[in-house]
């Protein structure tokens, strides 16, 4: 277990016992989760600006409101570790507040108010739409307020200062993406042959040294920790932490326990350090023990690419769709042709086989390239099939979330702690790396797009599910999930006059936007710009801008790719 990881537990342990009325200390954080009361919803997300703002400072006989108030809105300034936002604290405060303890974002142009509360105390209701811990980790809120108090105390000079805050700082949505960024660490698939994203956001000031030390000296978010590994044992930290960059050349330095490892471990550190520093800008990496380089390379890893061409099924059969033209897939397309009809498909990376949802009946199964057709699951119900990348086809009924099986053709397995409490599920997709499963469920009611972690050993055999947690709600049936890249997920909504299409970062925000007309399912690219959408009336759309383009009809069945061949 990383060093951080058990403060990191305690401090969320901590904030889910936050209620209503909360008792500031000094020393007390940001309430990131806790009872709220109704208040606003979440509005449209908007592009943030591309500077850091230089916050004002409290101004000469400025009153108790007016400091809380200045005090709010420092935050967004990260330069020189807040040095502004502290010009508003008491001496004995200044140098012990955390503002990196987390953040409370709120709706773009959010008015706060500061209310006096007793002779020297102000409170201020935030409305928090989603929340950044300490380690980087994006949550979304459920809405409603929550009451935050300060406490202050007149200066000799008779000025008000804050006396007692909670660490931590709270933003509007704009204010946030100004003051910080989206980052990316990468951990390894349990087989060692994948990269996976864990998705954080940092203050964009020293953006290299928080990344290296969220990977070096931390850990997985928690709901994916069980899913990936890391090339980094506890023995190895960060020594001195800073992490300096030279004309895009990132330093690492590291401790003397990183001089006993094998040479592929450092490799693995090597790859890992690379790709999270890309994601800041750095483009090439070394790593150091006191004075000295550490000699390491980067190992080879499995793309999760996708051909750019659409695949599908046409009265032609099966194949890829180059403008009119239909490239077959080897042995497959032939196959299909041969099988029985089918509504639902997807390819595996290797493209040797297809698990499908066959029209007649509902049942699923495989398609292989030599011909063999095999069918596995008549259960009832069953929604799409999803693919791993160890050949395992995944399988569940919308009236039993919980009965997720992975079969091959030795027979399934049952997976366990699958969507624990779920009435039903309608839709589901596996990332192309096999870590996560990303799903339509409805709990209690409320049906939300929500992503849990899959539980394989070092072979790719799955076994579980971690806990689920929640990206975003869905106002209505959902008739199809897919994922748009490593990091991005989309779920297709029948909200009543017309179809929406909800898009969410797992780590990060969602958005939502009007769907063709009759769409009825999806499938992703290599982003988000290259997702196409089938309609029940055979027409294949691609986005372009901020509308939808038909670019193929008589499409009876849009099929999704699980990666490419090595």
């Amino acid at each position: 277990m990383k060093r951080r990881e058990r403060a990191v537990r305690a401090i969320r342990a901590l904030a889910v016992a936050v209620v209503a009325v909360l008792a500031l200390t000094a020393c007390a954080g940001l309430p990131l989760t806790g009872t709220v009361q109704g208040g606003r919803s979440t509005g449209e997300q908007l592009p943030g600006p591309d500077f850091l703002r230089l916050p004002d400072r409290p101004q000469p006989g400025a009153t108790p409101e007016e400091i809380v108030d200045g005090f709010l809105r420092a935050g967004a300034g990260p330069v020189s570790d807040w040095a502004r936002a502290r010009e508003f604290l008491a001496p004995a405060l200044r140098d012990t507040w955390d503002p990196t303890a987390g953040v409370i974002i709120e709706p773009t142009g959010t008015t706060r108010t500061p209310v006096a509360v007793g002779e020297n105390a102000v409170e201020v209701a935030v409305a928090p739409t989603a929340t950044v811990d300490a380690t980087g980790v994006y949550e979304p809120a459920t809405g409603g307020t929550l009451p935050l108090r300060f406490e202050l105390l007149q200066q000799a000079d008779g000025e008000w200062r804050i006396s007692q805050a909670p660490d931590g700082i709270v933003l509007d949505r704009d204010s946030f993406v100004t003051a910080f960024d989206r980052y990316t660490l990468a951990f390894f698939d349990p087989t060692w042959e994948y990269l996976v994203p864990d998705e954080r956001w940092f203050p964009t000031t020293n953006a290299p040294t928080r990344i290296a030390a969220a990977l070096v000296d931390g850990s997985p978010v928690e709901w994916l920790a069980g899913s990936v590994v890391s090339a980094f044992p506890d023995s190895v930290a960060l020594s001195p932490t800073a992490v300096p960059v030279s004309l895009g050349e990132a330093q690492v330095s590291l401790n003397e326990a990183a001089l006993t490892l094998e040479q592929l471990t450092l490799d693995r550190m090597q790859t890992q350090l690379d790709e999270s520093l890309a994601s800041a800008g750095v483009t090439r990496v070394q790593m150091r023990v006191g004075s000295s380089d550490v000699d390491a390379g980067t190992v080879a890893v499995r793309s999760t690419r996708v051909a750019a061409q659409p695949l599908v099924v046409t009265a032609d059969g099966f194949g890829f769709l180059t403008g009119d033209e239909l490239d077959p897939v080897p042995g497959l397309s032939d196959a299909l042709e041969q099988a029985a009809q089918v509504d639902a498909l997807q390819l595996s990376p290797d493209r040797v086989f297809a698990a499908a949802r066959f029209a007649e009946d509902g049942s699923t199964g495989r398609v292989d390239a030599d011909g063999d057709v095999q069918v596995f699951d008549q259960r009832p119900g069953l929604t799409a099939p999803t693919i791993d990348p160890f050949g395992y086809v995944w399988t569940v009924p919308e009236a039993t979330p919980s009965a997720v099986r992975a079969w091959v053709p030795s027979g399934p397995i049952e997976i366990a702690n699958a969507w624990p409490g779920a009435a039903s599920i309608s839709a589901m997709a596996l990332s192309r790396d096999g870590t996560r499963l990303a799903a339509a469920v409805t709990v209690g009611g409320r049906t939300t797009l929500s992503v849990a972690g899959v539980i394989r050993d070092g072979d790719g055999v799955p076994s579980g599910l971690g806990d689920p947690v929640v990206l975003g709600d869905l106002e209505g049936p959902v008739s199809s999930v897919a994922w748009l890249d490593d990091s991005s997920v989309a779920a297709l909504v029948d909200a009543g006059t017309e179809p929406r299409l909800r898009e969410q970062v797992v780590g990060g925000e969602g958005t939502e936007s009007a769907a063709p007309v009759g769409a009825d399912t999806l499938a992703g690219g290599n982003s988000a710009s290259t997702l196409r959408v089938h309609t029940d009336q055979g027409g294949l759309f691609i986005r372009r801008g901020a509308n939808w383009t038909q670019t193929a009809e008589g499409i009876a069945v849009l099929a999704t790719q699980q990666g490419s061949p090595r």
